[in-house]
This record gives structure tokens, sequence and C-alpha cells, in this order.
């Protein structure tokens, strides 16, 4: 979308929820440097700033407009015709948790009944596609509507809506995104093979919503969003994040899921990790014991460990 602030005016929506979520990390970054503090709290006023300003410039009444044009257009609204509603801004108030909660569910909902295609298999990044926008938005009008990024499943982007069910602790949902996006899902028979016509081990980076290919994949082997949709299961799904030498374990799976099992190796140690759902409340045991919280510390003791844990129905770990 290079034309959209080529002036250096134009704005970006979902850039405005990107934007406070990476300056408050960093911030909690440099508060404790020599002389950071100061600079910290200006960081975090400027990030309650932009907050400010997203819920009163960016809402549309049912979702978060994509952004503004160099000549104070609107992009990604219910007053366009094209390009109506985009899942980017919808997508990032939730992971980014600074948006209006009812504003942030009403989002989410919109943007699934609108750009999730279940008979075709496939998540649009928006909808409707350009075709003969006025501002022109740039270089993805270059693409055939319904193709690549233009009003078709753009995974890379398109993942970040099961991101933001994960973050809503809603593990159903998420599962239910992730799985359309997978290209296992989409190839069990000859019917779907021909209809997608990728490899089922990779991800693609875009596939198709045009009438005429809707649910053919475009370029595969697509590393970025491999990426994503891998630490979308993993962190945000099965909750297991890996920071350094300490494991912390956020489980947010659908209800029907009884439970799930990891074998990890961090050096020297093997762990084994039982995750257990619908219990009476949250618990964790390491080989064990009872564990506060919900993190342990990994050892390099040449062991084999037990992780236990506990969660209760339809819910996350606690906070």
């Amino acid at each position: 979308m290079n034309h959209v602030g080529a002036e250096g005016r134009g704005e970006s929506g979902w850039l405005g929820w990107f934007l406070p979520f990476v300056a408050r990390d960093f911030a909690r970054l440099i508060e404790n440097l020599p002389n950071g503090a100061a600079v910290a709290d200006d960081w975090q006023s400027r990030a309650d700033n932009l907050v400010q300003a997203m819920e009163r410039e960016c809402w549309d009444g049912k979702w978060y407009v994509r952004g503004f044009f160099d000549n104070g257009a609107v992009l990604g609204s219910k007053s366009n015709a094209e390009a109506s509603i985009d899942s980017l801004p919808q997508s990032w108030a939730a992971i980014c948790g600074e948006a209006d909660p009812k504003r942030t569910q009403e989002a989410m909902q919109s943007a699934e009944e609108r750009l999730v295609d279940r008979n075709n298999k496939l998540v649009k990044l928006f909808t409707p596609p350009f075709d003969h926008s006025v501002p022109n938005p740039g270089y993805i009008m270059g693409y055939p509507p319904g193709v690549r990024e233009n009003g078709g499943q753009y995974t890379h982007g398109s993942l970040w809506l099961a991101m933001a069910r994960a973050r809503m602790g809603d593990g159903a949902a998420a599962v239910e995104l992730l799985k359309l996006m997978n290209p296992i899902e989409k190839t069990w028979n000859l019917v779907e093979v021909e209809r997608y016509r990728g490899e089922p081990y990779v991800i693609a980076a875009d596939v198709y919503a045009s009438p005429s290919f809707a649910g053919r994949c475009g370029w595969t082997w697509y590393t970025g969003s491999a990426a994503w949709m891998y630490r979308i299961w993993i962190e945000e799904v099965l909750g297991f994040q890996l920071r350094g030498n300490r494991l912390t374990l956020k489980p947010v799976i659908p209800q029907d899921w009884p439970k799930f099992e990891i074998w990890f190796h961090h050096r020297s140690s093997q762990y084994e990790i039982n995750v257990h759902n619908n219990a009476a409340s949250w618990s964790m045991e390491l080989d064990g014991l009872p564990v506060s919280g919900t993190s342990i510390e990994l050892l390099d003791d040449g062991g084999k460990h037990l992780l236990t844990v506990s969660i209760p129905a339809a819910s996350s770990a606690p906070k």
C-alpha cells in the first residue's frame, strides 16, 4: 500500500496498535538503565496518547479502519466499496491488549464473519478486493482481485487472527482458524488436492479468493508464514513459551481436547510435559512437587523431569 502515505501524511490503523505494543516493551527494557526512566516514561505517555487516538479516530462502528490516505480519505471502512474491512487492525487490537475489550470482541466477530471462507478453507486478509479504488492504494492493486494479498489469504497476516483469538483466551476459535490455513487440511482427497494444487507439508504465502481459483495456493515454501504458524500453535495455543532458561506454560486449548504432551530437550536434560484439560482448578507440578505460578527454571543436570499441568475448563493459565 505504498501510495497510502506517499506524501508523508497517511496513517496506518494496524500500526497504530502495533506501535504502543512495541514502545511499551522497549520502555520496560530501558527504564532501569542510567537516565532511562525519563525516556521510558515519555514512551509510555506517547503510547497512551496513540491508544486514545486510535479509539477516537479509527473505530468505524463495528471494526477498526485500516488507515487514512494523505488527503484524509479513509481506508478499510464500511464507507469503502473496496477493502471495507481489513483483518490487521482487528487482530492487533486484541494482540496488543490495548483496545477497548467490547470493541475488540465486536471487531474480531466482524472480521471472522466477513473474512473467513470455510467452504474454500481460507482466511482473507481483507474484503472486497481492490479493483478500481480511488485514491489508488498502490502496488497491491497490481494483483488481480482476490489474488495474493489483494483480497486473498495472505497467510502471514491472516494468521494473526488466530493469534488474536488465542490472546483473547478462545482456544477453539484459534484452532479452527489455524486448521483452515493448514495445508494438510486442504488436501484430504483428490478433489481438494486439485483445488489447492500445493504441497500439503509446507505453508503457502497466499491462497486465492478469486471466484475462478478460490482455494488455490500461490507461492509455497514461505518461511515467514511457516514461522508464524509454528509460533502460534506452540506458544499461543499450547502455551509453551521459552525465554532463556525459563519456561512458562499458558495453554489456551479447545475444551474438547482432553490433554496434550510435549517432550522437550533442554541441553543435557529431558522434560516430559503433560497438560490435562478441564480440571477443577489450575495447578502445576514438577517431579511431583507443586510449583507456584506458571513458569519454571529449566535445569541442565542430565536428568529426566516430569512437568504436569492441569488447567480449568474453557480457561487459560493464570495471568
